[in-house]
């Protein structure tokens, strides 16, 4: 039983497709509308956020730059020079009268970049630290978090002057706080080995710099590493994070942005890397539910629209499918009467509308039928005229007087068994030219038939050449080609390539398959051809004679196969001379042309 909607009325599937496209219609509009309004508060959102992350990424630069000044401006001091000069030495008698001398340094360093916690200087004959600050006892550099970073950055191979080490709590002074590191190698003039100048920063500074410059508190905005990990603190109601997630999506870009998917939602992140510190980047993100939270009122418009949308179609649907049937209805009557051979009908309207189209173009491909039939009768005629043709260069004269002279002569000299093959491949060659009145052969039966030739051809002349006829794989024999193709390239050969050599000449014939392709070459060594002049007889196969069989042979194919045919020439005097037929493999095999 046939479906419902195959059952009901044209007009009535007209109304339900009217229907249908009007809910589709205002529903794909409006979700479109829905989704490029977000698509474009989200690009704001983004572009918003990432001016702002720019502009605080500038401002912790700018306090981080200031912090290496003031550390250089404490190493190329004299209390520092002199301190470097008595390590270089290996002397620590001088260690207090250093210390005492570091301390202005040291208060200077804090007064110039207030955001400075504490400072020390490890050196192989000691520490050196304001004394304002309470050393933490029993508390060693070499077991510190800094110090394993120091470690770490050592163990890469790379040189480096500066380090900075994420936020971590405060480890050799009793104040414990939570700090960011900068490590720095000397300033000297020539290198010291194992000393290293650590700076302290006040993490709360650095969350305030960040902070000062967010004016809208759906952005929240950290300073992660490349790897994924925090700097800082986390900010209270922060989602979780996938450290793996965010290093694939920051990687080493400078600057970019991404949608973020967590158990808490969907975020917007931009982010900008550090000048000072490349490995640091500065994280925007925002939640994309809450930046989209005003466009809910457009989706209960859009339902709202809908709604009307399709009582408006239901009370019109009727009315409309009514005036689309009408000239249906005078086109389906033409197409009955072209239906009937009547192909002189033609469909006219005074409307522009789709139907009106439909019915120029129903004009168009009666005229175009109309024309095909013409073009049919007279490709068959050209068929048939090519046919005859080739089956008459098939039996040429001079060729059958040759063969019969040769058997007769050697009946004469007592030759029955050359004279017997010879009958037999002469009654073969004319039974597979023939192939019962039928246009097209396999190509083991056309192999067959240019084999026949060649063993007479060879009787007729002993002397003149040798052949051989290769095939890539037996099981292309099974495949449909025209028949006749081979004979008159073979015979072409053998009257102009190999009738004027000195020596023996040698033919080939090789069949091979290149893709979906079928590829039939006959080479032979004799006295060449001039391409150009050949490819132009071709074309023009009236002009001359001399070319005729090449000519027959295009036209056939051209025919037969269209552009896909293809005759291809080439030539050295003397050495060598091919022509390839290219045509297309049937996938259908020989079924496709009615072969057994």
């Amino acid at each position: 039983m046939k479906p419902f909607y195959m059952q009901i009325s044209l007009k009535r599937r007209i109304w339900v497709a009217l229907l249908t496209v009007t809910v589709i219609g205002v529903a794909v509009t409006g979700s479109y509308a829905y989704y490029y309004a977000s698509g474009v508060m989200e690009r704001s959102a983004l572009q918003t956020s990432q001016d702002r992350l720019n502009k605080t990424a500038q401002v912790v630069d700018e306090r981080l730059r200031h912090i290496i000044v003031a550390t250089s401006t404490l190493m190329i001091g004299e209390p520092f020079q002199r301190l470097m000069a008595q390590v270089q030495s290996g002397a620590a008698s001088g260690y207090f009268n250093l210390l005492s001398e570091l301390q202005t340094p040291f208060t200077q360093m804090k007064l110039n970049e207030l955001t400075i916690d504490s400072a020390y200087i490890v050196t192989p004959i000691g520490e050196f630290y304001p004394t304002d600050k309470a050393r933490r006892l029993g508390a060693a550099f070499d077991e510190t978090t800094v110090y394993e970073a120091v470690q770490a950055a050592n163990a890469a191979g790379e040189p480096w002057t500066t380090l900075w080490v994420p936020g971590h709590a405060e480890e050799l002074f009793t104040r414990t706080q939570q700090v960011v590191t900068l490590v720095m190698t000397p300033i000297y003039d020539t290198p010291v080995p194992d000393v290293y100048i650590v700076v302290n920063i006040k993490q709360d500074t650095i969350d305030e710099l960040i902070r000062q410059n967010l004016d809208d508190r759906r952005i929240n905005q950290v300073l992660l590493t490349r790897g994924g990990e925090l700097v800082l603190e986390p900010l209270p109601g922060m989602p979780a994070a996938d450290p793996a997630a965010l290093q694939a999506q920051i990687a080493d870009a400078e600057r970019g942005d991404f949608e973020y998917g967590s158990a808490e939602g969907d975020y917007l992140v931009n982010f900008a890397a550090l000048d000072m510190n490349p490995q640091w980047v500065l994280l925007g993100y925002q939640s994309k539910a809450e930046l989209l939270a005003p466009l809910r009122n457009l989706r209960w418009a859009m339902l709202s629209i809908t709604g009307v949308c399709l009582l408006l179609a239901l009370l019109l649907a009727s009315l409309l499918s009514e005036l689309l049937l009408r000239p249906l209805l005078k086109l389906r009557n033409l197409m009955q009467r072209a239906g009937q051979h009547q192909l002189d009908v033609r469909f006219e309207s005074r409307y522009e509308d789709e139907v009106t189209q439909v019915g120029y173009k129903f004009n168009a491909m009666l005229e175009q039928i109309q024309s095909l039939i013409v073009e049919v009768k007279r490709s068959e005629q050209e068929k048939r005229k090519s046919e005859v043709k080739a089956l008459q260069a098939q039996i040429d004269p001079h060729f059958l007087y040759n063969t019969l002279n040769t058997i007769f002569w050697k009946s004469e000299m007592e030759e029955h068994e050359t004279a017997k093959e010879m009958i037999v491949s002469l009654s073969l060659l004319f039974r597979l030219g023939l192939n019962n009145g039928r246009e097209h052969t396999t190509l083991g039966q056309e192999l067959e038939h240019v084999e026949q030739y060649l063993i007479l051809q060879a009787r007729c002349y002993p002397r003149l050449f040798d052949y051989e006829i290769r095939l890539e794989a037996p099981e292309l024999r099974q495949l449909p080609v025209l028949k006749l193709l081979l004979q008159p390239l073979v015979e072409n050969a053998i009257e102009h390539g190999l009738r004027e050599l000195e020596h023996k000449g040698r033919l080939v014939v090789d069949v091979r398959r290149a893709g979906e392709r079928l590829l039939l070459e006959v080479t032979d060594n004799g006295s060449g051809m001039n391409v150009e002049e050949v490819r132009r007889r071709m074309e023009r196969p009236g002009e001359s004679s001399q070319s005729y069989a090449l000519s027959n042979v295009r036209s056939r194919l051209l025919l037969e196969y269209g552009d896909e045919a293809e005759v291809r020439l080439a030539s050295v005097p003397g050495e060598a001379t091919r022509v390839t037929l290219v045509i297309p493999i049937d996938p259908k095999g020989g079924e496709a042309h009615g072969q057994a």
